[in-house]
């Protein structure tokens, strides 16, 4: 299944409060028990004014949907297409 990272332009996410987190994250995963199994939230990381989330889906449509849905931003889904760390310079 396809993975996307999807960047969320949120001016002052990294000033949101962990109860302001949870009620986002509350919010999405209520959305995405709706959409069914094939969406899945792995992770996101909060900088200060833009939200990145790692997602699984069968496509980007179904991401956009989320969004639409949970009323967050998705200013750019992009696809996976290979992941690389250092175990990668071995060979």
């Amino acid at each position: 299944m396809p993975k996307y990272i999807i960047e969320r332009d949120i001016p002052g996410a990294g000033n949101l409060t962990a109860d302001q987190l949870q009620g986002i994250s509350q919010k999405s995963c209520g959305v995405l028990s709706k959409l069914g199994p094939q969406i899945q939230w792995i992770q996101s990381y909060v900088t200060a004014d833009k939200v990145y989330c790692v997602y699984i889906a069968p496509n980007e449509a179904l991401v956009r949907e989320h969004a639409k849905q949970g009323g967050f931003p998705a200013n750019r889904v992009s696809e996976v297409k290979g992941v690389i760390d250092p175990t990668t310079a071995e060979g």
